[in-house]
């Protein structure tokens, strides 16, 4: 794969990705929204179907890794970082474009981001659409929370390449869309299971400039975390497959 064909698959697929996952957060969070308050369960398959409709569409391009994390722990298990640098990319500008699409979706919505006068309801959070905030804020169990949940993404995407049938069938992308959907209802409930930097990072840069009335935070003293712990759960994913495998 040339390192063109990498960038724009990265890019169309995490934009993919986010727009169909800030989407279904933007549709169950926000006032006048037909879905609002649907629940984690519709959130969850929701950013499921997202990686579904992004890594099948860059696959051809780029293999659709579409996440830092899947990219560093493919890394460190097959040994080859030459082309880790277009990944990431790719990967962050796509994340930054799915977040821009996914405003524009819901702008109506976002402009109506205001204190209800019937009701005396304040405005929406709207931080939570784009980037992850933790329930309880305590640094070190938000970082190990992403740490194991980013491993329990990594190590079996690395391990379902030892079965050759998923691969000749084309059905290792929906198996992997299975497992996110999975993981953010199992592991989601702490953190809002980031396990992604990109999905985070980007759309996080994204909210802190868009001009939504009465948005609220960006909550940069939490950034960190989404970043540092998948990118470690990653490293450490690529590192058990190649002594367990």
């Amino acid at each position: 794969m040339s390192n063109g064909d990498i960038f724009v698959g990265e890019v169309i697929g995490t934009a993919i990705l986010i727009l169909f996952g800030a989407g279904v957060c933007a549709a169950v969070t926000l006032r006048h929204s037909k879905a609002r308050a649907a629940g984690w369960v519709v959130i969850a398959f929701g950013w499921g179907f997202g990686v579904l409709a992004g890594a099948y569409t860059a696959a051809p391009l780029s293999g659709g890794q579409l996440n830092p994390a899947v990219t560093i722990g493919i890394a460190i298990e097959t040994g080859e970082w030459g082309k880790v640098w277009v990944y990431l990319l790719g990967q962050f500008v796509g994340a930054i474009l799915g977040a821009v699409l996914t405003y524009l979706v819901y702008l109506a919505q976002f402009q109506a981001n205001a204190p209800d006068e019937d009701t005396a309801e304040e405005p929406t959070p709207t931080l939570g659409i784009f980037s992850t905030i933790p329930e309880i804020r305590n640094p070190v169990a938000n970082l190990i929370t992403e740490i194991i949940a980013t491993i329990a993404l990594v190590l079996p995407i690395l391990a379902f390449g030892l079965t050759k049938g998923l691969g000749e069938s084309g059905t290792t992308v929906l198996i992997v869309s299975l497992l996110v959907v999975g993981i953010g209802l199992s592991l989601g409930g702490p953190t809002g299971y980031a396990i992604n930097p990109a999905r985070d990072l980007g759309p996080r840069i994204v909210h802190t400039f868009l001009p939504i009335p009465n948005k609220g935070t960006s909550d940069w003293g939490y950034a960190w975390i989404p970043v540092v712990g998948p990118l470690v759960g990653g490293a450490l994913a690529g590192l058990i497959y190649n002594v367990a495998f």
